[in-house]
């Protein structure tokens, strides 16, 4: 490459970095400096009440839209009329990473942090958790599946999976 392509490769370049991020001018070298921002995940994929049916027992997992930056959820598994179950979950930035917050029974909170995810899913992991130490939630449509997976007691992997679909889907 020659020192002219060299240059012009490096101006194009900057260009669309400055476009990718905020560009600001280093006071003590004049140069300009540029920050890349990842785009912010969004979780509004998740939003709505979703049942699943296990025999007798209705769960059921409700999501409110963000205000601000958290996205709020309680979940209840309901057996003749009885709460056998609940659960309060939060998606927020924890620790500067986006992260699932899980209070099971209303118990203190357990962090698992974003570790991948995409359009219509994400992962958040704690390996540091007895069980589980991943949650996966993904949506095809109408349907929300969310899989917990994490060690069994011979120390071999387990997944449970809760194929949720809209309530309005389910009779009541």
């Amino acid at each position: 490459m020659n020192g002219k392509c060299k240059w012009l490769w490096l101006a194009c370049a900057g260009a669309a970095l400055a476009q990718a991020g905020e560009q600001k001018t280093d006071a003590w070298s004049s140069a300009s400096v540029v920050t890349v921002t990842a785009a912010k995940p969004t979780f509004d994929w998740l939003v709505g009440r979703w049942c699943l049916q296990r025999g007798d027992t209705v769960i059921e997992e409700t999501w409110l839209p963000a205000r601000g930056d958290i996205w709020f959820a309680v979940s209840r598994s309901v057996r003749a009329d009885v709460t056998t179950d609940f659960e309060f979950a939060r998606i927020a930035m924890q620790d500067g990473v986006w992260s699932f917050l899980a209070q099971p029974q209303g118990k203190a909170p357990t962090v698992f942090a974003r570790t991948d995810g995409g359009d219509d899913w994400s992962r958040f992991e704690n390996p540091q958790h007895d069980f589980p130490t991943r949650i996966e939630y993904r949506r095809a449509g109408d349907e929300l599946t969310a899989t917990i997976y994490g060690p069994d007691k011979q120390g071999k992997e387990k997944a449970i999976r809760f194929p949720y679909q809209r309530c309005e889907a389910l009779s009541q």
